[in-house]
């Protein structure tokens, strides 16, 4: 064990008086961006085969143990929700939507109608992005403003069908809002149908501290994106990665302590997304420039802990063949998944590691 990973442990060990007892009657879902590479993939493979719909990829984390499923739901006719919440209920799993908000007013009927079907097929809460990363979509002040105008009214626009429908929509910190300006917007909202999705990871791309983040949002957590993140410096900034559980710098007792405390009914979803990782030019000057007001402790802090912290090797699937790509995506979610048991607290959903077959590694 390298010194990283020991530090890693060290910490888990030290924080697990603080995992709520709650966590040992829930299983880990997982979000269907965790099958990057199968989800709708147009390839060829016996052992990986695409995932064509959310009925394929529910038969593939049955076999998992996974609690719940969050997927895209776009498209879905009536008839396909009926056969996904007859095979989540035959299966004992839990359905999550991801959607996108309403445009305009024009797009508001197509949203209800989304929701509306993604109810028959079992889901009362969803969760969506408005945004994307913001260092990279937006080349001035103005520019974000105005796509934040555009967030808030697509916002305003979906409460009163959440509302209506009696669901809850909860949005997601997608490296576009700051926790603080998330947190602002859905207090001016104000809806008990309108909260947060909690990604654990993705804000340390806006130089935020995590527990910062989760500290923030977990008052209006409807729902998560449940992740471990690694670093490493560069000239420009720094690199971010998912990695599996408990490999990462997250404190996720501490997370976890504080999502069940604001809602005991919250479910957890599992967002490994196995890829090259992410470039954050912190260093560079067009990165700033939506950021006019950030201090720059919030840098010095951050690079201080990349520096501390880093990782020795972080995960990469450039160069890789179409099966090894395939095989590393599956065996990390796999990890994830069995950290959350053993390691969290999470209800059984894998055999023991010694009790599985070579083919199922």
């Amino acid at each position: 064990m390298n010194r990283r990973l020991f530090m890693t442990s060290a910490a888990a060990a030290a924080t697990s008086s603080l995992l709520p007892a709650a966590l040992q009657g829930k299983r880990m879902g997982i979000v269907i961006h965790s099958y990057r590479k199968r989800w709708h993939g147009k390839y060829s493979n016996i052992k990986y085969p695409p995932f064509e719909h959310a009925l394929d990829v529910l038969d593939h984390v049955r076999g998992l143990g996974v609690g719940g499923l969050q997927t895209l739901v776009s498209g879905w006719t009536s008839e396909f929700a009926g056969k996904v919440r007859a095979t989540c209920e035959a299966y004992g799993m839990k359905l999550e939507g991801s959607i996108t908000l309403p445009k305009n007013e024009n797009d508001v009927g197509r949203f209800e109608q989304e929701v509306r079907i993604a109810k028959e097929a079992g889901a009362t809460i969803f969760r969506s992005a408005t945004g994307g990363r913001r260092y990279e979509l937006f080349s001035s002040v103005e520019d974000f403003r105005h796509w934040k105008d555009g967030a808030f009214k697509s916002m305003q626009l979906a409460e009163p069908v959440a509302r209506r429908q009696k669901v809850k929509i909860g949005i997601e910190n997608h490296k576009d809002f700051h926790s603080a300006e998330l947190a602002e917007v859905l207090g001016r909202l104000s809806s008990p149908h309108m909260g947060a999705c909690v990604d654990t990871g993705n804000s340390i791309a806006l130089l935020e501290d995590p527990m910062t983040v989760v500290e923030a949002l977990a008052p209006f957590a409807v729902t998560t994106h449940i992740k471990d993140m690694a670093v490493q410096e560069t000239p420009t900034g720094f690199l971010l990665a998912e990695v599996p559980l408990g490999e990462g710098i997250l404190d996720l007792p501490r997370m976890f302590a504080l999502f069940e405390k604001y809602n005991p009914q919250i479910d957890y979803h599992l967002e490994m997304i196995t890829r090259d990782p992410l470039d954050i030019p912190c260093l560079k000057p067009a990165y700033w420039a939506t950021f006019p007001d950030k201090p720059g402790a919030e840098l010095a802090r951050t690079l201080m802990m990349v520096r501390e912290r880093k990782a020795d090797k972080l995960p990469k699937t450039s160069g890789l063949g179409l099966e090894s790509a395939l095989e590393f995506e599956e065996n990390n979610i796999v990890e994830c998944l069995r950290q959350a048991n053993d390691k969290y607290g999470f209800a059984p959903s894998l055999k023991p590691k010694s009790t599985l077959k070579k083919d199922e590694h």
